[in-house]
């Protein structure tokens, strides 16, 4: 009875053995964190390629949010992905892209009545930058959650009212922004990578928010 039952444990543990030795070995926490930035940085170029066209930025952005929501989960995919997630994203983003611009047109419209020296100038400037930086930040959180089949009309509503009441994962997209408009001042082909880190930084705020 008792070589019964030491055989029976000994095949037990024998068992699991085997079993951890066909397990696939687990990346260090450094390692994945370096394969994650890289593919952050690779993934930048994809959403600059996809960003070409100047009103499709939302539909890239949301892209490549998606393909690192799926890097972040361990899950398949690449390129072809990314080209689907796109044009999907692209049915109704470009108008989120259009009415960026339009915005964006604003404020310079604001900005040259400060140069020129009209009465209220300066308070329409600041209040015009502000509001295209708000925009901005709340255009990168709706990218960031956007899911096939969303409206950009909900997600951008949504992000909105997250970029108010989440100051502080906000300032940090605002310090991306900032990260991005420097390199391409300094270093234009540098502001390409960057992107993708700007697409993390707002995957990572709104997982936050999500587990607050």
């Amino acid at each position: 009875m008792a070589l019964t039952r030491t055989a029976g444990r000994s095949e037990a543990r024998a068992a699991r053995a085997r079993a951890k030795s066909r397990r696939p070995p687990r990346e260090s926490v450094l390692a994945e964190r370096f394969a994650l930035f890289a593919e952050s940085l690779l993934t930048g170029v994809w959403i600059a390629v996809a960003a070409l066209p100047l009103v499709t930025y939302p539909a890239a952005f949301a892209a490549g949010a998606r393909h690192l929501r799926r890097r972040v989960a361990h899950e398949g995919g690449g390129w072809r992905e990314f080209v689907a997630d796109f044009r999907s994203a692209v049915r109704g983003g470009w108008l989120a892209g259009l009415a960026g611009w339009a915005a964006a047109v604003a404020v310079w419209v604001d900005v040259q009545a400060v140069r020129a020296g009209l009465p209220g100038g300066p308070l329409a400037g600041a209040v015009g930058l502000f509001a295209l930086i708000g925009l901005a930040v709340a255009g990168l959180r709706a990218a960031a959650v956007w899911e096939p089949g969303a409206a950009w009309r909900v997600l951008l509503a949504a992000a909105g009212r997250r970029t108010v009441l989440d100051p502080a994962g906000s300032f940090l997209l605002v310090g991306g922004l900032a990260v991005v408009a420097c390199s391409a001042w300094f270093v234009a082909p540098l502001a390409v990578p960057v992107l993708g880190a700007v697409a993390a930084a707002a995957v990572a705020v709104e997982e936050r928010y999500r587990r607050r």
